[in-house]
């Protein structure tokens, strides 16, 4: 089936659209629209003829006159797409590797993301273009272990036998991890042998072996374990065997987004994919950035140059609503991946030679007399289990007769003490806490609620009812009945009970839930899709549920999250999402929620602080990794650009290390 936005032209004349062209650009001043209207709507096949006709008819190259009549991004774009494929990727790695310096990302690109074919056609394009060599060029420009890769792939020598053996899977497999996470240093050798000559067929295979006996993904031990230009080549690889239309709908975001665009980037993918897969890459960025490729071109770029664009992207997404089958491929992917077994691991374990004793002198010492010593008070009580902290607080009082909390509480301030003394609650007493406030007073934290309540598991809920009746004499259910209303309060009092099924999957009964799920033609007020989804998503097992979403994408190419997105709202939609993301990959969900608390202008601490709390015990090391693989910059980081002084110093405590 053919992918591309642009198609051969019905009733093509190369004649009499060189001759269009010719009279678009006589006189003073040219016709712009006239030439990316027609330029726009014919296939690159079509436009070769149209050069040849150009020259025939008026003994002029048509591309100089392009050149001559227009002007900065408008031209370059318009230029481009007169080019042969292999022709242009030949000009963009020229361009690349002459004058000062390299753009090796344009190098990374081109050399990770083409077909066997298409590298051939190029290593042929650039030699006639230029009379020289491109695999001498590149090792004359490049070096290292960078350079010994795309060397590697310059030879278009990829296999590309479907056939599969399960024995040399499981082998690359094994090599990969005992050259890399299990080897002092790196054997980098067998990554580019693997990663560089493997069938793409194969290499998936591989990488899904490679999760389930090294308990992370391919990328995340690329990126601990190489550097540099290197690292960023062997993402780029592993990101186009997993799915080239992903791979360039990143590439096509991180060029738009922020202050200012990465021009050269969007119009050679825009140039080079029209033709080939810009309907897929079209899907997968409105599923996985919940806005369509056509509105962000159009609140990014202008003039001329943004319709040529609009043209070549082909239509909008957004108006359209659907979900196709590439994104449905990339959701199903990312499904089997996470029911994938990954041990979770907190950043903060028990003290080796913890003295309870020892802690609170530390702690009094801290806070006697004039001043207080934050720096003391953040190493003892960050370096301390929940568990240790809960026999300090009681061998303070023995000590001192003092309640270490109330203490704390008179010597800290602001932003710290927040985090100092959520630290110093039990989890139970620290979520029921915050469910407190999320109700109390004028105004509902919805927010709060869905976080919680859609993340925790059933011993953990119990847990926090207990503790939220000891704390404020009243149940948790009352409160949340009394506060919320219609379907949301039904989803909240459910997840309430900590009753969710804890056995393992069920086919047969995943495939009925997917159906009830699936079906929007039911008239049953009683049977309303609320109920339905409230059902299945608020009582089923964690196992069970991925199975259940991965028989609905088979069953509607769809992905559960983005079917509740369409049909639902508000805090319905955003409770059923959480649940979702939760069950898909809860280290995932948080990363998410950590990122979004700390971009752009200021910081939503209290997000912040609660979920770097809550998780540091849990699963704040595997936050960290999908932080780095989500957002391309590591949660230390940006907890340190983000945030300052002491209370930066006990977040960066509990973070546990840089990425």
């Amino acid at each position: 089936v053919y992918r591309g936005s642009v198609k051969d032209f019905q009733g093509f004349d190369a004649n009499q659209d060189a001759e269009a062209l010719y009279n678009a650009m006589k006189g003073f001043g040219s016709d712009k629209e006239a030439i990316l209207d027609l330029i726009t709507s014919r296939s690159n096949k079509q436009r070769v003829e149209i050069c040849q006709a150009y020259k025939s008819l008026y003994g002029k190259d048509l591309i100089a006159d392009l050149k001559y009549e227009l002007t900065g991004k408008f031209e370059r774009l318009i230029v481009s797409l007169m080019r042969p494929p292999a022709y242009g990727d030949a000009k963009e790695i020229k361009d690349a590797i002459s004058g000062v310096g390299t753009d090796e990302k344009c190098l990374i690109e081109i050399l990770a993301s083409r077909t066997n074919q298409e590298i051939h056609d190029l290593v042929a394009a650039y030699k006639d273009a230029y009379e020289r060599d491109l695999e001498a060029d590149i090792v004359g420009d490049t070096s290292g272990h960078f350079k010994k890769m795309l060397v590697v792939l310059l030879q278009g020598a990829r296999e590309e036998d479907d056939v599969v053996s399960e024995d040399l899977v499981e082998q690359d497999a094994k090599d990969l991890l005992e050259a890399g996470e299990l080897k002092w240093g790196t054997d980098e050798a067998q990554f580019i042998y693997i990663l560089g000559r493997r069938s793409r067929q194969h290499l998936r295979l591989v990488f899904d072996e490679y999760l389930k006996i090294a308990g992370k993904p391919i990328e995340r031990s690329i990126r601990g374990e190489l550097s540099g230009d290197f690292e960023k080549l062997m993402l780029a690889v592993v990101k186009c065997i997993r799915s080239t239309a992903e791979y360039f709908a990143e590439r096509l975001y991180k060029a738009m987004k922020g202050l200012g665009t990465r021009d050269n980037t969007l119009i050679r993918i825009m140039v080079s994919r029209s033709e080939i897969d810009m309907l897929d890459i079209r899907e997968v960025f409105r599923t996985k950035y919940e806005k369509s490729l056509y509105n962000m071109i159009k609140e990014d770029t202008s003039g001329e140059y943004k319709k040529a664009l609009l043209k070549l992207c082909g239509g909008d997404d957004d108006a359209a609503g659907e979900f196709f089958p590439e994104a449905a491929q990339v959701a199903y992917r990312m499904w089997e991946l996470s029911a994938v077994k990954v041990e979770l691991r907190g950043t903060v374990q028990p003290a080796g030679d913890f003295n309870d004793d020892g802690d609170a002198q530390v702690l009094r010492k801290a806070m006697k007399g004039l001043g207080t010593d934050e720096g003391a008070i953040i190493e003892v009580v960050t370096k301390r289990s929940n568990a240790q902290r809960q026999q300090i607080l009681k061998a303070y009082k023995a000590h001192y007769g003092r309640d270490l909390m109330a203490d704390l509480k008179s010597e800290l301030s602001g932003s710290l003490a927040k985090l100092i003394l959520g630290l110093m609650l039990t989890p139970a007493q620290y979520d029921a806490k915050q469910l407190r406030k999320a109700v109390e007073g004028a105004g509902t934290d919805e927010s709060v609620l869905i976080e919680i309540m859609a993340t925790r598991n059933n011993q953990e809920i119990r847990a926090i009812n207990e503790a939220y009746q000891e704390a404020y004499h009243k149940s948790l259910e009352d409160d949340l009945s009394s506060d919320t209303s219609g379907h949301f309060k039904r989803i909240l009092v459910s997840l309430a009970l900590g009753n969710r099924d804890e056995g393992p999957e069920n086919q047969t009964q995943a495939h009925e839930d997917a159906k009830k799920l699936a079906d929007v033609s039911s008239n049953d007020s009683s049977d309303s899709l609320e109920t339905r989804f409230l059902s299945i998503l608020c009582t089923r097992s964690y196992p069970h549920l991925r199975r259940v979403f991965q028989e609905f994408i088979k069953m509607t190419n769809h992905d559960v999250e983005h079917a509740i997105k369409k049909r639902m709202s508000g805090d319905v939609r955003d409770a059923f999402v959480a649940i979702v993301r939760s069950v898909k990959n809860k280290p995932a969900f948080f990363a998410d929620k950590l990122y979004k608390s700390m971009k752009g202008a200021g910081t939503d601490e209290r997000t912040l602080t609660r979920i770097m709390i809550s998780r540091s015990e849990i699963d704040l090391f595997n936050i960290r990794g999908e932080f780095i693989d989500l957002f391309d910059k590591s949660l230390h980081h940006m907890i340190e650009k983000d945030t300052s002084g002491d209370y930066r110093k006990a977040l960066l405590a509990l973070c546990g290390g840089e990425d």
